[in-house]
Formats: C-alpha cells, structure tokens, sequence
C-alpha cells in the first residue's frame, strides 16, 4: 500500500513537472509556442528570378515615371495627404557606367563588396560618436583650398571621413522648376539629399543629364548664417564682398573610401510623381562627387536628422516596401498619412541614438529558429548610454549583420536544422552554403525576429537563404560582426512593408505588402 501511495505521488510529481514551464524550463528548450518549425524554399523560382536580372534591359523596360497615389500638401510644407514614390532595387538602374556582370556570382561579390564597405562606415561612425567625437569635428584632408571656389567649380579633396554608402533601392524623382526628372537613390542612413550639378568639376557618369541650376527658377543658394548651413555635419563659405551675410554656404559629405559629394547647399523645389511640389527643400548641388553611386543623379535621404527628405517636409511617418532585388518589379515609398502603421501585423518600438540622430533603432528581443528561441542575452541587442550597440533596421546595407555570439548561436542551430543538405563552400561574408543544385524545393528551419510583447517577424525562406551563383549554390543571409551594432538588412526585408511612426516612436512591419 505504502509503496502504490509512493507511486502516486511520484506520478503526479512528474505531471506537474512537465506542465509547469518554471519547473521545466531548465529541462526543455524555449519553445516559440504553435509557430510552424520549417519553411519551404523554391529553388528553382528564386534561382530562376536570380538569372533573370542578367538578361534584364533597364533601358526598355523601366522607361516610366513614378506615379503619385495620394495628393496635396499642407501649409509651411507639410503633408496633409501623402505621397507615394515608386522605389526600383539599384541593379535596375539604367547606366552604361558600371554595366551589370555577365554571371550571378560575380553580381553577388559586387553586392557584397558595396555591403561591408557600407556596415564598416556605419559602424565607423557610430564608434566615433560613442567616443564623443562629431560628425562635424571630421573636417577634410586638404590643404587651405579646400572649398576654395575657383573659375572652373568647387575643388574637393581625397577626405578622410565615414561612408554611409549609397544605398540599394532608387525612385524618379523630379528637381526644379520645371522639374527634371532623375534616378535618385533612396537611403535611410543619411540625411542630406544631394545631386550632382553644373558646373561639373568632376562628376561621375549618371544616367540622366546633369542637373543645371541655372534653367530653374526655384533654385536658391542659402547663405552661410543661415540655420540649415549651421545644421550640415561639414560646411563652408563662398568667401564675397558682403560678409558672412553675402556669403553662400558650401557643403560637403564625406566617404571613407575616398569617394565624396561637395558643393552649394540650397534649396530647390521637389516633385514626387504628380503630386504637388514641395518646395524650398535644402539641398547639396554637388559640383564634385566621386563615389559608388553607379549612375543615379545623387541621393533621396530618409534619415532621422533635421535636414532628411521627411524632417524637411514633416513627415511624421513614412513607409516602404523592398521588392526582391533580383526583380524588376516595383514597390512603394509612402510619406504622412499613406505610411500609417496602425494596421501593421508586427509593431516594435522605435528607438533613437542620443548621440546621433540618423538611424532608426528597433528593439529587438530574441531570435528563434526552427521555433526555437535562441539562448542570446538581451545584451547583444542593447544600446548602452553612449551611443554604443542597439540593432538598426537600414535600407541599405543588404545582409543582416549580429554580434559574433548571436550570429554563432543562429548559424549553429541553422546546421543542425539542415543538417541533411548537401554543404558546399563558402562565399565571402557568408560561412554556411549549400549544394541544391538537384532540389526543386527544400525545408528549412523557420527564422523569426522577436520583438516586445511576445510579437514576432517570422521571414520567409527565401529572405535568408539566398542564391549565390547561376548553378545552384544558396548561402544563409546572415553575417557575423565585430561592432557592437547589428543591423537588419533589406534582404531580410524584403517583401515587408516596414512602417516608421515618428511621434508614437514605432516600427510596423506587415508581411506581403508591397
């Protein structure tokens, strides 16, 4: 009898034990509840998309304007109703100045080429921040004629200074009055919009005329004590007879590489699609540019700082939606009232840096794979009080970047998810590759971002496990770094609309919204 009442209780012990997730949780892993465990990759769709891009003639086929679905602006410049820009992946512009490679390998090593040389200056300069040292203490490499206006332009100097890259994604955006229309790239890591102008000093090739400031009659240089000047990271004078008064004000943005955009700050007026123009917006009319900008005009920015395309027009919210960068569809850019994220399937809270106001931080809690939350401490997500770590979501930087014990942590349970697969090297940035050049289809583990409140982004497959060549050869899309900074890339972004509410400070992302 004693025996059988020992039993029973010993019975209902282990039931407790097994219900009870404080008693269990250290003999069972994290589990993220009913969420599916595997994904279904189609090889042979994504592998067929990927080879598309290399026949694909720019030139033919995206001979078009973007299209303004909301209109009207209110008063002092901002949006009352909204705008809505079409947005096209980089490898889709129209240049002959840098044409498109003759094999999807050697596009992926081009792609991520321009991907660390971006991470590296990101991280670059938020270091140099954390350590209190100002965008505006970077001053260029030259001598006393640095800025010097001269009969033939602005001369600017090989500068030593922090690359925000050139970003991935562009739109039509029409400059002037009339508007002439030009490929601009989309970034939302910088803050300054600029285009290359006459009178070139020493422009790149671009795939549009060069803007001429003289043939419109919007343009305005500012003068040097002017509030936009002072707000530029690196500026200067044009040295006249009238003082700082009669002075205009030169500007200057600076790439780690070498590359550099210099000229006139002014204001010009802009045009999205068929929208009413916006005008009086601050702007670099870049007489020297060197840099990676492959043959659009200049750059869109859509970072967080006073002088960004959204703070000038008061955009207190704005989205957009990355299409494939393999496809020569189009998605959508939405500013003010088209960006709401009130309807988003995934909100996060929005977060910014004290210490540099261009990024837009996401707070980030866990990752899970296979519907397994990863053992990572909420350290490797954190920002600390100088500016140090915290998890960016960028549009132009492509691969996600963790922290190497993160990113360990993901890889390890990836392999051991797909541990039937065929493995094959790796390539570049990218340590975990697989042969299914004779797959149709695979399953793999689910990869899911994890946000406060329980909330989670589960990507599809083919958002981190991507074709690296023409024959077969899929590598995991993620990327081990040494800064603390981890950045959500837009590979991972890719067919999610990812929303920005300024004033309520979050970030929406809704699946299949393009």
């Amino acid at each position: 009898m004693a025996e059988n009442f020992h039993f029973l209780l010993l019975l209902i012990f282990l039931t407790l034990l097994s219900a009870s997730p404080v008693l269990s949780r250290n003999f069972s892993p994290r589990s993220t509840g009913s969420a599916p465990t595997t994904a279904t990759l189609d090889v042979s769709a994504s592998l067929d998309q990927a080879l598309r891009v290399l026949s694909f003639d720019p030139h033919q086929n995206l001979d078009q304007e973007v299209k303004s679905v909301h209109h009207g602006l209110g008063g002092g410049g901002a949006i009352s109703g909204g705008l809505t820009l079409e947005l096209h992946s980089r490898d889709f512009l129209p240049t002959s100045a840098h044409p498109r490679p003759n094999d999807y390998k050697t596009l992926t090593l081009d792609r991520l080429r321009r991907d660390y040389a971006r991470v590296k200056s990101i991280s670059t300069q938020l270091a140099l921040v954390a350590h209190g040292v100002k965008r505006s203490d970077l001053k260029p490499v030259a001598e006393e004629e640095e800025f010097a206006a001269s009969a033939e332009g602005i001369r600017g100097p090989i500068v030593s200074g922090t690359s925000q890259g050139s970003g991935e994604y562009f739109s039509r955006v029409g400059i002037g009055s009339p508007p002439k229309p030009l490929y601009m790239v989309l970034d939302t890591g910088s803050d300054v919009t600029w285009v290359q102008c006459q009178p070139c000093a020493d422009c790149y090739e671009q795939s549009d005329p060069i803007f001429d400031p003289s043939a419109s009659s919007s343009y305005s240089s500012l003068p040097c004590d002017s509030p936009r000047c002072h707000a530029l990271d690196i500026s200067a004078c044009r040295n006249s007879s009238g003082g700082a008064k009669g002075s205009s004000c030169l500007y200057q943005v600076s790439y780690g590489d070498g590359s550099y955009t210099v000229g006139d700050f002014a204001t010009e007026t802009v045009t999205l699609g068929d929208s009413a123009p916006v005008a009086g917006v601050a702007f670099g009319c870049g007489h020297d540019n060197e840099g990676l900008f492959v043959g659009a005009a200049g750059l869109l920015a859509l970072g967080g700082g006073p002088l960004s395309f959204p703070s000038q027009i008061s955009a207190r919210s704005f989205s957009y939606c990355l299409v494939d960068r393999d496809s020569a569809a189009s998605s959508t850019l939405e500013l003010g009232a088209a960006a709401a994220v009130s309807g988003a399937e995934v909100a996060a809270p929005l977060l910014r840096n004290r210490k540099l106001d261009t990024f837009y931080y996401v707070g980030l809690s866990g990752i899970s794979v296979g519907g397994e939350m990863l053992s990572i401490p909420p350290s490797s997500f954190a920002m600390d009080e100088s500016g140090n770590g915290g998890v960016i979501v960028d549009s132009g930087t492509a691969v996600t970047r963790l922290q190497a014990d993160a990113y360990g942590a993901l890889r390890d349970a990836f392999r051991r998810g797909t541990a039937e697969l065929p493995a094959a090297e790796g390539l570049s940035l990218f340590d975990t590759c697989y042969d299914l050049s004779s797959r149709t289809s695979v399953e793999v583990p689910t990869v899911g971002f994890h946000f406060p409140q329980g909330r989670e982004l589960r990507l599809p497959a083919k958002n981190y496990l991507i074709p690296v060549d023409g024959v077969g050869t899929y590598c995991l899309a993620f990327a081990p770094t040494t800064a603390p900074l981890s950045i959500i890339g837009n590979v991972q972004q890719q067919g999610t609309r990812v929303s920005f509410d300024l004033d309520n400070s979050v970030v929406g992302f809704t699946a299949n919204n393009c």
